[in-house]
C-alpha cells in the first residue's frame, strides 16, 4: 500500500494542509475524500472568531441540520435560541466580568462566549430523561454542519451555568424565553475562525469489541 502523496491534501481539501491527518486515515482503510467523513474527521473546536456575526441564511442552515436530528420518540426534546444581538451578548458579558474581574483584566476579553459574534442557546425538557442526549444530538449536527460551511464552533457549559446561576443574569435567561419545565443546557459559539486549531489526540483504547 503507498503512502498518498501530499497532493492528497489539496485535494481532499484537508484543513491547514495537514498531510499528517490524511496519512493516518488512509492506514487505517478511512476514505478522507468522503465529504461526510472528511467533515467529521478535521472539525476543531474553534475558540477565537472574526467579528463579523454568522450570516443568517447561513445559520438557518446549520439550525434545520440540527432539528433533523435524531431524538427519542421523536420528542424533539429541545428549545434552541438564537442570539446574534451584540446588546444581549455583551451586557450578560458585563455582568459576568463584574463576578468576575480577572476576565477584564483581558485586553482580548469581549464576551464570556469565546468572543464569538452568534450564540445558540440550547435548553431541555427536564420531564424527560433522555433530552440531554437529545440535546447533545442536536448539537452535533449543528457544529458538523457549520464546520462543513467554513463555520467555526465551539460548545460551551460555563456560560450557562453562570446565567442558570446567577440572580444578577435572571433578566438575561428570562428573554430567552425557554418554555415551562426547560432548563437551559448548555450554548455552542458560532463565528468565522480567527485560528486554526490542532488536533488533540484520541485515545483508541477507550473503544473495545466485546465478543
Amino acid at each position: 500500500m503507498k503512502c498518498p502523496s501530499k497532493s492528497l491534501s489539496s485535494k481532499s481539501k484537508i484543513p491547514y494542509n495537514d498531510n499528517k491527518i490524511a496519512t493516518k486515515y488512509f492506514y487505517l482503510g478511512v476514505n478522507v475524500m468522503n465529504e461526510t467523513i472528511h467533515t467529521l474527521i478535521t472539525r476543531r473546536s474553534v475558540r477565537k472568531y472574526k467579528p463579523e456575526a454568522v450570516n443568517r441564511d447561513t445559520m438557518k442552515v446549520i439550525l434545520e441540520c440540527g432539528i433533523n436530528a435524531p431524538n427519542g420518540q421523536n420528542k424533539q426534546s429541545w428549545a434552541v435560541r438564537v442570539v446574534d444581538n451584540p446588546e444581549f451578548l455583551n451586557g450578560i458579558s458585563e455582568i459576568f466580568k463584574q463576578k468576575n474581574p480577572k476576565a477584564a483584566e483581558d485586553p482580548n476579553f469581549k464576551n464570556m462566549f469565546r468572543n464569538a459574534p452568534t450564540v445558540v442557546f440550547i435548553g431541555n425538557d427536564t420531564s424527560y430523561d433522555c433530552s440531554q442526549i437529545d440535546c447533545g444530538l442536536l448539537g452535533e449536527n449543528m457544529v458538523l454542519a457549520a464546520w462543513s460551511m467554513g463555520i467555526g464552533s465551539c460548545c460551551l457549559a460555563s456560560p450557562t451555568r453562570f446565567m442558570t446561576d446567577t440572580p444578577e443574569a435572571a433578566g438575561y435567561l428570562k428573554r430567552l424565553e425557554l418554555p415551562e419545565g426547560y432548563r437551559l443546557l448548555y450554548c455552542i459559539a458560532f463565528g468565522y475562525p480567527d485560528e486554526t486549531p490542532a488536533a488533540k489526540p484520541r485515545d483508541a483504547a477507550k473503544v473495545k469489541y466485546v465478543d
